[in-house]
């Protein structure tokens, strides 16, 4: 019994010392401050989106989303590069510090790539600990070219009419008048403000293209102006050509000297054949594919036509360049069949 009381006495003496200690001497008593567990980094997923969009280039903003497990991880960096998927050459590289990282979280770890606008890209992210490689993921973007440059977006479009036999095509013309040698159309098109403010000035250029030899035999531009929000117009001109032949009306929309929307149909002249045109659009966009991931250890400024409406008109037929371009073709191959 009196040694139990001694045990007892001695640890309640401990005690007293060891408080003692502390109040007299704040921090001689050791306690752990740090999380000693080992640490853990991870890349779990990897967005993208666009940003800046320009003429040439494009910055796709991309954002890493690391997981942290364990102890503080230090001098922690990402690694991001943009690889262009038809040459597999780099396009450029981004390398973001992140620091110290703490705590059982995620950290979002954004980046910046400006790569030029065309074909698609390789994104790979790598997680760096102390220059050591613990994780990497990548994902891949095509279409990279469908973006609109900033300076080239519009609300105003072509008025696309629903698909099928009995539709409304795009441009529509009709045969003002005509004699032996001449036919001069009426062309129109609709033009739709999508957005919700007025649009921007804007102008159209119309071509008339001979559908055999792509020759322009008459080319107008109006000056459509503004148009309200939610509205359309109907800008309308005429355009005189060679008869008897067949063409593709060309409608080009501009705003200030930027092609910010086409369109094409066809104009049939010729009473012994016609042609169609395919005017189905399929928007490719912006595509991103699944992330992958490895755990590892774990057209220029086109200048303004002076007139509103300005005409170029092919001579009086196609008839005479097309039969000498056939016959020279037939005598460039009997010749070449001679010498075999």
């Amino acid at each position: 019994m009196q040694r139990e009381l001694a045990l007892g006495a001695a640890a309640v003496a401990v005690v007293l010392v060891t408080v003692l200690v502390a109040v007299l001497a704040p921090g001689s008593v050791a306690e752990p401050s740090e999380d000693v567990r080992r640490d853990a980094l991870s890349l779990r997923e990897m967005s993208v989106a666009a940003g800046q969009v320009g003429g040439e280039n494009v910055a796709l903003q991309v954002e890493a989303r690391v997981q942290h497990r364990g102890g503080p991880s230090e001098n922690v960096t990402v690694e991001f590069r943009a690889v262009s998927t038809e040459s597999g050459l780099v396009a450029t590289t981004e390398r973001v510090d992140v620091g110290t990282v703490t705590g059982e979280r995620e950290v979002a770890v954004p980046a910046s790539l400006s790569v030029p606008r065309a074909g698609g890209y390789r994104l790979v992210a790598v997680v760096y600990r102390e220059g050591e490689r613990l994780s990497e993921g990548q994902t891949t973007v095509s279409g990279v070219e469908s973006l609109t440059p900033e300076y080239a977006e519009s609300a105003v479009d072509f008025h696309r009419f629903e698909t099928g036999v009995d539709r409304v095509p795009t441009i529509q013309y009709a045969v003002q008048s005509a004699t032996e040698d001449r036919a001069t159309m009426n062309v129109s098109t609709y033009l739709t403000n999508a957005g919700a403010e007025p649009s921007e000035d804007v102008r159209l250029e119309i071509q008339a293209r001979q559908a055999d030899s792509n020759i322009v035999a008459a080319e107008r531009t109006v000056r459509v102006g503004k148009i309200g929000s939610g509205q359309t117009a109907r800008p309308s001109t005429t355009l005189t050509v060679p008869s008897e032949y067949n063409y593709y009306l060309d409608a080009v929309l501009w705003k200030d000297g930027t092609i910010v929307a086409t369109a094409t149909s066809a104009a049939n002249l010729n009473p012994t054949e016609t042609i169609s045109v395919n005017e189905t659009r399929r928007e490719v966009g912006l595509q991103v594919e699944e992330f992958e991931r490895d755990r590892g250890g774990d057209e220029g400024d086109r200048p303004r036509p002076d007139e509103a409406e300005r005409t170029t008109a092919a001579g009086p037929g196609f008839g005479v360049g097309v039969a000498l371009a056939a016959l020279l073709l037939a005598l460039l191959a009997r010749r070449g069949g001679s010498h075999d």
